[in-house]
């Protein structure tokens, strides 16, 4: 829904609230927008030419007609500018050119070194990004933003990593330096679980105002949305359940440093521990899904414990917000009947009925690039909101 600055009773009425009536599909004809604004058919026409004027909305006449001449549609113009997506990761980073609607016009993964510092990687990646805008057809004056997502807490407004037990090097740094030469559009970072929790409001879950979403991979972690909005905490913290303490972790050191985290039960990491110390040839919580995706007995018992530790940690949380939704994403997604099967097994079992009566629990929408759209998303948000679009043809003018 558009955001409504004077409150609840008060009708939207600037340009970037009419702007986001279009996009959001509540309205598409100029006498929508009087009926649902109340403004007269002067001021509509005075917003609806200033958003043509500026390429965010489209103009014809396919609509249906009662007799007559068909209205002329109101269409949100996704083709008025691209935005870069970035979704780093320990062992793999993933880069897109997305229009304003947030489609993938181009993309690439890359593989990366976890132990590679952001003045190693961030260069090659701008690189990269250069290179999709050519094969995409868009010139570097057509980006309009920059969002990225990072594993664990950030900085929003210093644009930085402050802390991530798994990239060595990036807390403190910021990265809106490094995109300087390529774009000075704005900018936005966020972490991956966040991010991930964004693409699924976006997506197939646009009603669900309280939802969960779980990023189940190397780490543990959450993305939290109540009440329609995301929810960081006051340090940015939110959501960080897999250095929650559990008892049954209790004396396990964690690769945060720290003993008794769930995460040195049921992270990535640990099953991956597991399998080595037992000869298997794996190297990553990806190589430990493929094995139980095959069949091997081993790899799908650890996933399935993993849910059920999982489980056991996300009905407190179940309890505590009452979600709608809980999406599962991140690498175990993969596998989701396995790990889903343990994993209700322990939340059923420790939620309150009341709390579970109508939960749904659900595959990411999105798979392997849930935080490559998510990241898209972050910035979309910003450079679309109403707000953005008031301030950016106020320049204008």
């Amino acid at each position: 829904m558009p955001v409504i600055r004077g409150g609840p009773n008060k009708a939207p009425t600037t340009a970037g609230e009419v702007f986001s009536l279009i996009r959001d599909g509540i309205v598409t004809t100029r006498s929508e927008l009087r009926d649902v604004t109340g403004l007269s058919r002067t001021a509509v026409a005075a917003r609806v030419a200033a958003l043509t004027a500026r390429g965010l909305v489209t103009e014809g006449r396919d609509g249906a007609s009662t007799g007559g001449r068909p209205p002329i549609e109101l269409r949100f113009n996704a083709d008025a500018g691209v935005v870069l997506a970035v979704a780093i990761g320990r062992s793999r980073t993933q880069l897109a050119v997305t229009n304003l609607a947030g489609e993938i016009g181009a993309a690439t993964d890359v593989d990366v070194d976890g132990g590679l510092g952001p003045d190693d990687l961030m260069p090659d990646l701008v690189k990269r990004l250069e290179v999709l805008l050519t094969e995409s057809g868009h010139p570097a004056s057509a980006v309009l933003g920059i969002g990225l997502s990072i594993p664990g807490t950030v900085d929003p407004d210093r644009g930085c990593s402050l802390d991530s037990p798994v990239m060595s090097g990036w807390d403190g740094v910021e990265l809106r330096p490094y995109f300087t030469e390529l774009s000075a559009a704005p900018f936005a970072l966020d972490n991956d679980a966040n991010v991930m929790a964004l693409a699924e409001r976006h997506g197939n879950y646009r009603s669900a105002d309280d939802l969960l979403l779980l990023k189940l991979s190397t780490g543990l972690g959450a993305g939290v949305i109540a009440g329609g909005v995301l929810q960081r905490g006051a340090v940015g913290a939110a959501g960080e359940f897999g250095h929650s303490k559990v008892v049954a972790a209790q004396g396990l050191p964690c690769r945060c440093g720290d003993t008794g985290c769930l995460e040195a039960l049921a992270g990535g990491w640990t099953l991956v521990r597991t399998l080595q110390q037992q000869g298997h040839q794996v190297g990553h919580i990806r190589d430990v899904v493929e094995l139980a995706v095959r069949g091997d007995a081993e790899a799908r018992r650890l996933i399935r414990e993993s849910g059920r530790h999982i489980g056991e940690a996300l009905a407190m949380a179940v309890n505590l917000l009452n979600p709608a939704v809980v999406v599962v994403g991140g690498d175990m997604e993969r596998a989701y009947d396995i790990l889903v099967a343990g994993l209700r097994e322990s939340l059923y079992g420790n939620a309150t009925a009341l709390s579970t009566r109508s939960l749904q629990v659900v595959p990411s929408s999105h798979g392997d690039r849930s935080a490559l759209q998510g990241s898209a998303m972050l910035i979309l948000d910003h450079i679309l909101s109403a707000d953005a679009v008031d301030a950016a043809l106020s320049v204008r003018a």
